[in-house]
């Protein structure tokens, strides 16, 4: 792992997010970062903050972006917000607002490559 980032209490709920999580993953940032762009859905504006995130901390540690591929994704379940809503005979029902926790990992592709060699 080269670098991290960590976005807690994103108001999305973590199934949402896992779909678009396996189309960037394993993959090089800069085409991770196109398919984010060109994917519609409201987890890909996420991952892509969280994203570009990770990639300035690499940055930051002095690697560049060519070298970078996603390693490690994932989107843990964070605390709900709990709503009520009027229910018929006047009860109330439980509406769960889920929130999410989005870790991205990166790693060079240098590393990768002298792990293939090895074997």
């Amino acid at each position: 792992m080269i670098a991290r980032a960590e976005g807690k209490f994103i108001r999305i709920s973590p199934t949402k997010v896992r779909p678009v999580i396996t189309l960037i993953k394993g993959s090089n940032v800069t085409r991770a970062m196109n398919v984010l762009d060109l994917t519609n859905k409201k987890g890909a504006l996420l991952l892509n903050k969280v994203l570009k995130s990770a990639v300035s901390n690499a940055k930051n540690k002095g690697y560049g972006e060519d070298k970078l591929f996603v390693s490690k994704v994932v989107a843990n379940l964070g605390p709900a917000f709990k709503r009520h809503q009027a229910a018929s005979f006047g009860r109330a029902s439980v509406i769960k607002k889920k929130t999410s926790h989005i870790l991205i990992e990166l790693d060079t592709t240098e590393k990768l490559i002298t792990k293939v060699k090895v074997k």
